[in-house]
């Protein structure tokens, strides 16, 4: 096997608190096996050019990057195999990813990023490019390992808001909606449901009842709309729904038509039609609050800086012994955690899902072992 010299590494899809640190654990590991590390920008994108858009990283330009939010080398939803060429046509324009990796002398490339990021990566792999992935998405649906950057930053500042909301929705006698990101797997709504004391969690692992959701909210503030404080009976409630959950009779609620490069429609606005389904349907007032991007912005939290260090650092070392095809696996509770190497392809096709059988109450909308 000939030796390693230069990498690439680039971060796709959304945004999320911990990749940062993934880069500078890379860079330092990198350094010690004497790899050279560029930073590609804006994810597979840069690829589709043959000069490419790169930074050199080293020790010196990463030093305080563990502490930074989002990305400093950018991303992109940009799909080598969809890509769009002259008059918006979109082609398999894969080929030219190969070609340009050897035109930028990159012997590998770690892509940290979730299913769609890395599905690109596994394709490419079966395409002779050698990669290794790093795990990246707050909503923790990637198989094969247990937990994925930006998941813990989110889940605290979600939680936050939630918490926040109980403040306003007491003072006035209201019903609030919070809407949190989520297409497939209610990971982050039901634990930062839980945290931040929400009376009902809507996933969408399992679709709702409106009728349900008006006899929950029934029993828990009566008949009497903006009723004086009663030590036995709250005043309010907090709802916090996924953006991917579905009612019985409903669908998904979405932005717009528009799809992106991977097939995915704009999820958003379930939190509205909650809302106003809930005043249209009972004598309660409801609002209704879209977190959006927000909640996975600012620094990374303690757990996504170490996770992000050793993820990098896991991946340098896979890399140095030619370890290609794999995505980096934690096992376990971050960040005590053990580290081990899965196949990337193990991600092809597969969503890790809210085990509902052990951990939601399809009754009561809630945390099973709670169901407050």
């Amino acid at each position: 096997m000939a030796q390693v010299k230069r990498i690439g590494v680039l971060t796709g899809g959304g945004d999320a608190p911990g990749l940062n640190p993934a880069i500078k654990g890379l860079v330092y590991r990198a350094a010690d096996h004497g790899i050279e590390v560029v930073g590609l920008y804006d994810g597979w994108r840069s690829l589709l050019s043959p000069l490419g858009a790169v930074l050199p990283l080293d020790r010196s330009r990463v030093r305080r990057w563990d502490r930074d939010g989002g990305t400093n080398i950018g991303s992109s939803r940009t799909n080598p195999f969809k890509a769009i060429k002259e008059g918006g046509e979109r082609v398999d324009r894969s080929d030219e990813v190969v070609a340009n990796v050897a035109n930028l002398g990159l012997d590998a490339i770690v892509a940290c990023g979730g299913e769609d990021t890395l599905g690109v990566a596994a394709r490419l792999y079966s395409k002779g490019v050698p990669v290794v992935g790093v795990p990246k998405t707050i909503d923790k649906d990637l198989v094969g390992t247990d937990y994925s950057l930006g998941f813990d930053t989110a889940l605290r500042n979600v939680t936050e808001v939630i918490e926040r909301s109980r403040t306003p929705a007491g003072s006035h006698g209201w019903v609030q909606v919070v809407e949190v990101m989520g297409r497939h797997a209610g990971h982050l709504a039901l634990w930062s449901g839980v945290a931040g004391g929400a009376h009902m969690i809507l996933i969408p692992e399992h679709p709702f009842r409106y009728e349900r959701i008006y006899e929950l909210l029934k029993q828990r503030l009566g008949e009497t709309v903006g009723k004086p404080p009663d030590r036995e009976r709250p005043r309010y409630s907090v709802i916090v729904v996924a953006e991917g959950a579905q009612a019985e009779d409903g669908e998904l609620v979405t932005v717009d038509d528009r799809h992106d490069a991977f097939g995915h429609a704009r999820l958003g606005g379930i939190g509205e039609v909650l809302a106003r389904r809930i005043m249209a349907e009972t004598r309660y007032e409801a609002r209704s609050v879209a977190l959006g991007h927000p909640q996975r912005g600012g620094a990374p939290s303690p757990v996504d800086r170490i996770m992000g260090l050793m993820f990098g650092a896991r991946a340098a070392d896979a890399i140095a012994r030619g370890e290609f095809g794999r995505m980096v696996s934690a096992r376990g509770i971050a960040p005590a955690c053990e580290l081990s190497l899965v196949e990337i392809t193990t991600v092809l096709g597969k969503t890790q899902t809210v085990d509902i059988e052990r951990h939601y109450d399809t009754e009561r909308y809630h945390l099973k072992e709670i169901g407050m």
